[in-house]
This record gives structure tokens, sequence and C-alpha cells, in this order.
């Protein structure tokens, strides 16, 4: 694809993105929430996106609300990382994208007068590294895969498979983002199966699964065999609308930094609440500040911990047996991303970015400025799963090299442009204790009503409670979903 060609599209998503801005102007999902008729007193646990949008939108409706964070910093995991890279160049260490039917998440930085620019849209070639061949993969053509598939399967193709294994799975899911989902029955035997075991009852050869597992399938949790095929089924049925992805110009921490700016007289940085204590007509947390320990009471508290970390956290009187469950066991995808800056983009050949799917330790290969002038270039390895778990393990400087050479087997002679990198594992983090929640085979109909429950008075945000989760949406939907159980409770 040639710049005139990107250029186009460009514009055709700015389009897109204007109809959008329209079109959420006139849905009610996305509202703000009602003036609050007897104003309380709120305390939110957390500055990431969640709280964040939880903080604004109470306080927006006339609450008092004190927002609570344990780092030096607002977003959580949304953290644009520029150092040590060059030339004011940045790349993102967690939320990258903002898909075009991400409609509350667009009402934010339009509010804000945030900039996003459409993300480089997919090259008419795709770029795979598996069974040690680099594989280009030109769109409309068919490519011979080093798998063992069937004559049907090979004349298919990759995307003709994944029409019959995949999309054609997606009917009969009912409304995904409703209350209450997945109550149907029905759907009880899809969430007793893992991804790999539902391709495999649609006919998907021992090959077929091994192809269709590289790159997005694969990641989630420690890849395709390890979570449930409904939460895989769900999270393509919310991206049947996607037709373009948006960044924020400058980084996406530019969102939560702009909430903060806003807020900044309610956030306490550096403030971790250790203890939680429910009640039925206020609740209490004890939040520790330094070496001091104090007790604050409100109204209502909302807990935008990820559970990973919440279940580290001393709760008085307990969760329910239910609540207390999901928070032990409802895991989370360990990442570990690392960050190579070269010189130049000599991976580019013509084209804008590069996007490469392997089945290498290091599953996805991202360019990160793209969108970014200069001739240095970012490209980011990241480890999944398993991967993700050994390439934490490993020093920071033996973690560039081990990236370096990983890359280096996709772009031969590309060490001889490195000049420097950095990286950034979410389980090593000790307020995420890993990237984003999954949920593995059967647990979505187990887990998934308990996420969101609030506890007395005590409710619950985090991309880990909504639909849409791993996406800044999920954190932001969430914290309004709070915000509204609280005015209207009032």
């Amino acid at each position: 694809m040639n710049r005139r060609e990107f250029l186009g599209q460009a514009a055709l998503a700015a389009a897109s993105l204007s109809a959008c801005s329209s079109l959420n102007a006139r849905t009610t999902p996305d509202s703000p929430v009602a003036r609050a008729r007897t104003p309380k007193k709120v305390i939110v646990i957390g500055a990431g996106l969640a709280g964040l949008g939880a903080g604004y939108e109470l306080t927006q409706a006339g609450h008092d609300v004190a927002i609570l964070e344990a780092r030096a910093r607002p977003g959580g995991r949304v953290h644009t990382i520029r150092e040590p890279f060059s030339d004011g160049l940045h790349a993102e260490a967690g939320a990258l994208f903002i898909p075009n039917n991400h409609h509350l998440t667009l009402k934010y930085t339009n509010l804000f007068g945030l900039p996003v620019e459409p993300s480089p849209p997919p090259a008419a070639t795709g770029l795979f590294y598996v069974r040690g061949r680099r594989i280009v993969a030109t769109r409309g053509v068919n490519v011979e895969w080093p798998f063992d598939l069937t004559p049907d399967e090979a004349k298919l193709g990759l995307s003709g498979m994944w029409e019959k294994y995949v999309s054609a799975g997606l009917d009969g899911l009912g409304d995904v983002t409703a209350p209450g989902w997945p109550s149907d029955p029905r759907l009880e035997a899809l969430d007793r199966m893992s991804a790999s075991e539902f391709l495999r009852s649609r006919g998907a050869s021992a090959g077929a699964v091994a192809l269709l597992g590289v790159g997005y399938l694969d990641f989630i949790g420690d890849g395709i065999d390890s979570y449930s095929a409904l939460l895989m089924l769900r999270r393509l049925a919310l991206r049947r609308t996607e037709a373009l992805r948006f960044a924020i110009r400058g980084g996406t921490d530019l969102l939560p930094r702009a909430f903060a700016t806003r807020l900044a007289p309610q956030i306490r940085y550096q403030s971790s609440v250790v203890r939680i204590e429910p009640g039925e007509t206020s609740a209490s947390v004890v939040v520790r500040q330094g070496d001091r320990l104090q007790r604050l009471t409100a109204d209502h508290v909302v807990c935008t911990l990820p559970f990973s970390v919440l279940a580290h956290v001393d709760v008085a009187p307990p969760f329910s047996p239910q609540k207390a469950r999901a928070v032990d066991l409802l895991p989370y995808t360990s990442v570990a991303r690392v960050y190579l800056q070269f010189k130049r983009k000599a991976w580019a050949a013509g084209n804008l970015t590069v996007t490469a799917t392997t089945d290498l330790p290091t599953k996805w290969v991202f360019e990160h400025t793209a969108n970014q002038p200069g001739p240095r270039g970012i490209l980011e390895a990241q480890a999944i799963g398993r991967e993700g778990q050994r390439v934490t393990q490993m020093a920071e400087s033996e973690r560039i090299l081990f990236a370096l050479s990983q890359v280096e087997r996709i772009f031969p002679g590309i060490r001889a442009d490195f000049e420097r990198g950095v990286s950034k594992s979410w389980d090593e983090d000790p307020w995420a204790r890993g990237a984003f929640a999954y949920c593995r085979p059967g647990q979505m109909r187990s887990l998934l009503p308990h996420l969101a429950r609030p506890e007395g008075r005590v409710h619950f945000a985090g991309e880990h409670t909504s639909p849409w989760s791993g996406w800044m949406q999920g954190a932001l939907d969430s914290g309004l979903r709070a915000a509204r159980e609280i005015t209207d409770s009032a």
C-alpha cells in the first residue's frame, strides 16, 4: 500500500469517525449519569480508566468523590512509554487502539478535545513467520501453508477456514452485552469447550486448528487450548461492526491524563488500599500512604482493582462466597512486551507499517511508529501466556537481546540498525498482576454473573467486569455502570 492509498484510507476513516460521533450523540447507553437528587460521598479505588471514568461521571452528577491510586500516575494499564526513545518517539505498553464501534471511548476523546487518527489500515499483504518459514500472504491469493491441512481446507485458505470454523459460529449468541448474559442454557456447552475444542467440533483438522491459532486466537490466556470457546465467540461478536481503528495522537495516556487534570483535587496518588470493609449503609477502606495508615468511610466505594490485585487485599466482613470465589479464580493473561528502537525502518520496504504474527515465543511483532515522524522506528515483540511468563523471568538486558533475536528471524540483518530497547511485563507490576482477564472453560457461566455484582455498598468496575474485557471501552463502560448504580440508589 503506497502513501496515496493510505491517505485515502485516512480520509475515509476521518469521515467514519465523524459519523460515529454523530451517531453517539443520538444514542442513550453512553449518555451522562443523571444529576443526583441526594449527593453521596464516594471513594473510588484506582485511577485507571475505570476509576477515572466513574469518578468523572459521579462528580458531574454532584457526588463528593475521592480517588485513591497506588501508583504515582493515572491510567493503570493505559501506559505510554517515552523513555528511552529518541526524537520524541513513543510506544504503548497497554492499550493501543480505539475501534470505531467503541463509541464511549471515542465520546471521551471528543469531549476532552484529544486528536485521534486512523491507525494504519491493514496492508494488502500479511506477514507470518510459522514453522520456520517467512510467509507474505497476499489478500485473495491462496498460500501453501506449512500445516497438515485437508484438501478442502487448503482450497478454502486462511480466510475461508476462518469463516467456516469461526465466524459461522457467532450466530445464536444473543446480545452479548445484555445484563445477565449468558443465561441461555444452550450456551453452556460452548462455555465448557476450549476454543480449540470448538474448532474441532466444527470439523477443523489438527493442522487447521494450529494455523488458526497463530495470531489473535492464541493471544488470550495460555493459548487456544486454555480459554472458553464462549469467551472467544463473545469477543469476536463485539468486533463484527468494527471497520476501522483509531489511535490518540501523541499517546494513549493522554486520555487518562485528561481525566486526571479535571479530577486533580480529588486524586490521592501513592495511596494503596490494604483493607475494604463492606457494609449495608456505608463502606470503609484502610489506605496506606508511606508509613501511615488511614481509615476512610463513605456512603459507597467503587473498587476498580483487577481481581488479581484484589485477591491480596484484606476484606472484612468478607465478600459473599460467590464473589470471593470469582476474585480467587478469575485468571489473567501474562504479557511481556519488549520495544526495540532502530535507526531506520528497514522493514517498511514500501509499506507504511508492519504487523507480523508468528508461532515464535514472541507471537506478535508490531510497529508503534507508523504515524510518528522521522526515520527511526520502534518494533514491539510481544510474548504471551507461558512464554510471557518466561520472558518476565529474564533480566532487562536478556529480554531485549532475546526479542532482538526473535525479530531478526523475521527481518534478517535488522540487528545492524538496532539502537536501544526497553520492556514492560504486566505480571511483575504489583498493581496489575497480569495484562487482562479471561475465562477458562466453564468460567463464563460460573464466574461472569458475580464479577460486577455489588457487595453491600461496594461496587465493582474494571475491564474484567465488562463485556469489552481487555479494552479501554470495557474500563470506561464499567465505570459508567458503577456511577449509575450509585446515582440510581440515591
